[in-house]
């Protein structure tokens, strides 16, 4: 049978997401998708391998992450709820559990993936919260930061803003929506892609800093998509303060409103 799992975590202090040890072995290498799997094999008594809705990187958060994963084992979804959690690290928790479909996949079924990113602004670096925060000490106009983002919007060729570890086959993503906005001591970019490429939200994050600052003009976003040159981009964004808000799938999988529903781009 095959269930789908909402996942929450800090990924403060993991390698990132995808599993480091070798293939058709569960040894704790300080990847989340280990952790996981660890935990949910313990409840089943038998080996189990999961599937993800999108790799988060080293320090980079989720608010729900999906996963899905095959079994044999009996259990009902409490139990995989609370019996997963309790084999996981406090970093860690399974928010809810559905049995599915076998064609659904946590990959490949999703028709779009939100990250937010959080930036304190102001002229002392944080003392709370500093693991889901990043910091920039100058004043920040969100609203040139907005507008220069809307560049970016559509299907378009983002090797500006990919990094030179990615392993996509293309550069090619549909971004579906950027905003940029300030509230109180904070901006925050959130943005809803088909897919992303490595180090993409962090690589534009980095890049609209410097408008925001008012060291590049608002058109210098456009600049950097069309030519295509890494090298000339801002520097990449620090990774505590990105979150993976989560996918978004078609209403007929039958997963819980926070990632299914109506309103998401066909």
């Amino acid at each position: 049978m095959r269930f789908a799992l909402g996942v929450e975590y800090d990924g403060s202090g993991f390698s990132g997401w995808q599993r480091l040890s070798p293939a058709g072995t569960h040894v704790a290498d300080g990847s989340l998708q280990t952790a996981l799997e660890i935990a949910l094999s313990k409840v089943a008594d038998a080996r189990i391998d999961t599937v993800c809705a999108g790799r988060t990187d080293a320090g980079v958060h989720a608010r729900c992450q999906v996963v899905h994963f095959d079994t044999d084992a009996v259990r009902d979804v409490r139990g995989w709820v609370l019996g997963t959690t309790a084999n996981l690290p406090p970093a860690i928790a399974v928010r809810w559990c559905v049995p599915v479909a076998d064609a659904f996949s946590a990959r490949f079924a999703a028709r779009s993936r939100r990250y937010r990113y959080r930036i304190l602004n102001r002229g002392t670096r944080p003392g709370l919260a500093r693991q889901y925060l990043s910091w920039e000490r100058m004043p920040l106009d969100a609203d040139a930061m907005h507008a220069a983002a809307q560049a970016l919007r559509g299907e378009r060729d983002f090797s500006a803003f990919r990094s030179i570890q990615c392993q996509a086959a293309h550069a090619r993503r549909d971004l579906h929506d950027i905003v940029v906005s300030r509230h109180d001591d904070e901006v925050h970019v959130e943005v809803q892609a088909n897919a992303f490429l490595h180090h993409m939200v962090r690589n534009i994050v980095g890049s609209l800093l410097p408008v925001g600052r008012g060291e590049r003009p608002v058109e210098w976003i456009a600049g950097l998509l069309e030519g295509r040159d890494r090298s000339v981009a801002g520097p990449t964004a620090p990774a505590a303060g990105l979150l993976f808000l989560g996918p978004r799938y078609p209403r007929q999988w039958g997963l819980p409103p926070e990632v299914c529903g109506d309103d998401i781009p066909s």
